[in-house]
């Protein structure tokens, strides 16, 4: 019997399966093709040339919103956006609240199949009391971003979601013609769905399918609670010698009082199914074309995106080996080297993909151990053609962006140890700053009951002592933080250091030496991540508006002692003048700390990277609430929240996060990790871990994830560590077995996931790494998973 799979994200997942349909005993496989994360052996490539993967990526940056209406009884709204491909939730950002102009500034780097049709981006407003207001949608198609090369950047004009259009899921039919008494009959078999989307409250819908052709209509029967529905009824239709008209197969949910909501249709051209005979196979369902156009657009404000599709072919490892080696040779011989392969790969790098290029040798170089040395070949290629030493560094050149992205690999547990007190205190304190006279509004920090309003005077002192103790706080962590920083960053300032120096060795240029290291450790990593702190993952939420003002200027302050309290800096902003004491303490703090912080030899970094080398790093860790359902009883209420760790070797949990850890699931012994369909838990943000315990015998752990956001990167996490696992599961259950029947698709063998289908070896799908925050973050999003036993 013919297959038709067409498939739609989940979370990364490299091994992908097919379902074994009910009632079905044989299907056409697919041929495998490579998964492009997996290393190949070393072999030699056949005549017919090497197995290529498709893959696609999407960069997306969101930007801000503006002229949204407001959807508050305040006269305002609490904006945030929902990204969604091919109608599953991917990314969420954080929510801004009380404005109709929002900023949001979210970047994330989306894998995801060939296959694609559209990504959407939904603008919601929070309530707390009630189900949060949709205010508007921008779709753009796959088509629609194959024809800007360059990406689509702009504004986009919201439009009114029509739930018409909100379909998802396939049905699988049967189609046939066949003699009758009268003449030939049109016989449809309606036999089961997967993936619907969930139109009630509970997470679910009570789905039925209407078949039309020539004026008559037939029903299936309702199933009630599913998304995987079945039903196995078949229907017959006179067919007249040469009729036009099309059969069309709609998927309903049904609602008791209020209208049915559509789930979806397929229209067949009954003329074709004439000359085929017979049709059977698994059919996306397809929106209404024939619902009302959507209104409000232009007065449902606007979105401002950037999106950039990139549709790439992906060899065995082993051929881009010879790459490799080559660039490692050139490293490796430094500038002085043959070829100059470096050098000229960074003179014909445009300025719009140098941080690409930059991330992505970076991440070649990480993996080949050659990082540092990668970096201080950037530092002597920009010496090289650097006669100023006030222009060194400032430019976006490939060393700039590299040494950024290198931080924010390599440093990033090191900045949150430095900023995370300074700013959780901030947001805590929730005081309002200002130090420049022309802004300060003294209406906003007026005293109440006998006390007189404050003057503008007193606010600029208020405001001047809250920042030098924030200040001096923050460089106090900061000296204290030198046996704290990553071995390899301290070599690689070493490095940055001593190059400098020797090219700037005259007394004028003292200073030279340290501020390029405070060029990147302050201006490029610090100060931005106290301005941004949600981009960094320092917080959850972006900062309200009195609260970034304080981490603007307390940015500004960072900056000027990165700067060595040059008389450039201090001409800019007059107003800072009641800082300068604390910057000149600051710079001889910051001096004193950049000399200790190079001051460390081959043996006691070799010795640091030992030492780091027998500790499992986490591949990922954070707090999750884990349930283990035993099929009976309420299972909301057996969440607990815990700690948990992924290493390379298990999955463990713990009650704090310096607490004692406990091994929950040894990592080869992870079957699968997937998704659980949301009315089993009522939330969307629940994953299962199937796995094997000592004795051999099937498990699973339910988690919850806090958001969308983290359930893909932690799916996407636990995938990428368990790549090589043997027994990988073909097939699962999106739901959980309650009392005598899986919740997701009604059947009763709890042991369905046993006789499965072999697994297919595909390119991975949507994936949303656990990013280093800062770096546009991977995820991350769920892509090509397995298929569900449900479906």
């Amino acid at each position: 019997m013919k297959w038709k799979r067409f498939p739609r994200p989940r979370a990364y997942l490299p091994r992908r399966a097919r379902p074994a349909p009910r009632g079905a005993q044989s299907l056409r496989r697919r041929p495998s093709a490579p998964d492009p994360g997996v290393r190949l052996p070393r072999a030699r490539i056949p005549r017919s040339g090497p197995a290529m993967a498709k893959r696609s990526s999407l960069s997306i940056r969101i930007v801000e919103g503006k002229n949204l209406p407001a959807k508050d009884i305040t006269g305002s709204s609490d904006p945030y956006c929902i990204v969604k491909v091919d109608n599953e939730p991917i990314i969420r950002t954080a929510t801004v609240w009380k404005t109709l102009c929002p900023f949001w500034g979210e970047e994330y780097q989306v894998h995801l199949p060939p296959t694609f049709h559209a990504v959407a981006f939904y603008v919601m407003d929070e309530d707390a009391l009630s189900r949060d207001d949709v205010i508007g949608k921008v779709c753009l198609t796959r088509d629609t971003l194959a024809v800007h090369p360059k990406g689509f950047s702009g504004w986009a004009h919201l439009t009114e979601v029509d739930p018409d259009e909100e379909v998802q899921g396939e049905i699988h039919l049967q189609l046939e013609v066949v003699p009758g008494p009268r003449g030939c009959r049109l016989r449809c078999s309606v036999l089961e769905a997967r993936d619907l989307a969930p139109k009630d409250r509970n997470g679910a819908s009570d789905p039925f399918v209407r078949v039309r052709y020539s004026g008559r209509t037939q029903e299936t029967s309702i199933v009630k609670k599913s998304c995987y529905p079945r039903w196995n009824e078949m229907f017959e239709f006179e067919l007249e010698e040469g009729a036009t008209e099309a059969l069309c197969v709609e998927a309903w949910d049904w609602d008791l009082v209020s209208r049915n909501d559509f789930l979806g249709k397929v229209v067949f051209n009954v003329q074709k199914l004439c000359a085929a005979r017979k049709e059977e196979g698994w059919f996306r369902l397809q929106p209404d074309d024939q619902s009302k156009k959507r209104r409000g657009e232009g007065n449902l404000g606007s979105l401002q995106l950037e999106v950039r599709l990139r549709d790439e072919t992906v060899l065995p490892s082993g051929c881009y080996q010879p790459l490799v080696q080559l660039l490692c040779r050139e490293v490796k011989l430094g500038a002085q080297g043959p070829g100059q392969l470096i050098a000229l790969i960074e003179e014909t790098t445009s300025t719009e993909c140098r941080q690409d290029v930059a991330t992505n040798l970076l991440k070649l170089f990480l993996g080949q151990g050659l990082a540092r040395d990668f970096l201080d070949l950037l530092f002597q290629l920009e010496l090289g053609r650097t006669s100023e030493a006030n222009t060194l560094f400032r430019s976006n050149s490939l060393a700039s962006k590299s040494m950024e992205s290198f931080l924010k690999v390599a440093g990033m547990r090191y900045l949150h140890g430095v900023l995370g007190p300074i700013i959780d205190r901030v947001f805590e304190e929730k005081k309002y700053v200002e130090l420049d006279p022309s802004k300060v509004e003294v209406k906003d920090v007026g005293c109440s009951g006998l006390h007189r309003p404050q003057t503008e005077a007193e606010v600029l002192e208020q405001s001047a002592q809250t920042l030098r103790a924030h200040l001096a706080a923050l460089l106090s962590a900061l000296c204290r933080s030198v046996r704290a920083c990553p071995a390899v960053v301290r070599a690689t300032f070493r490095q940055l250091f001593r190059r400098v120096r020797e090219r700037f060795p005259s007394a004028q240029h003292e200073n030279v030496p340290f501020i390029a290291v405070t060029s990147f450790l302050c201006l490029r990593f610090f100060s931005p991540a106290i301005m941004a702190p949600k981009l960094f993952h320092l917080r959850e939420r972006h900062a309200d508006a009195r609260t970034s003002r304080t981490l603007l200027l307390l940015a500004k302050a960072v900056q000027n002692v990165g700067n060595m309290d040059t008389p450039a800096s201090r001409a800019k902003e007059a107003w800072m003048e009641p800082l300068q004491p604390t910057v000149r303490q600051g710079v001889a703090l910051l001096k004193d700390f950049i000399t200790k912080l190079v001051d460390i030899e081959e043996k006691e970094e070799l010795d640091l990277q030992r030492a780091l080398s027998l500790q499992a790093p986490p591949v990922k860790e954070g707090p999750l609430f884990i349930h283990r359902t035993k099929g009976k009883g309420p299972l909301m209420s057996s969440f607990k929240k815990l700690h948990f760790s992924l290493t390379t070797e298990a999955l463990s949990f713990a009650k704090t996060p310096n607490s004692k850890k406990s091994a929950l699931i040894k990592l080869a012994n992870i079957r699968a990790a997937e998704k659980v369909e949301e009315k089993s838990f009522g939330s969307s943000h629940v994953m299962q871990v199937i796995y094997e315990d000592d004795a051999g015998k099937p498990q699973t752990v339910y988690l919850q994830c806090k958001c969308v956001n983290e359930l893909n990167q932690w799916l996407s996490a636990l995938r990428k560590v368990s790549i090589s696992n043997p027994g990988l599961l073909g097939s699962y259950h999106p739901g959980v077995f309650r009392g005598d029947k899986w919740s997701c698709c009604h059947q009763k063998d709890k042991s369905g996931t046993k006789d499965t289908q072999p697994a297919e070896a595909l390119p991975p799908g949507l994936a949303q790494e656990a990013p280093p925050p800062g770096l546009a973050q991977e995820a991350p999003p769920p892509g090509l998973g397995q298929e569900a036993l449900g479906s």
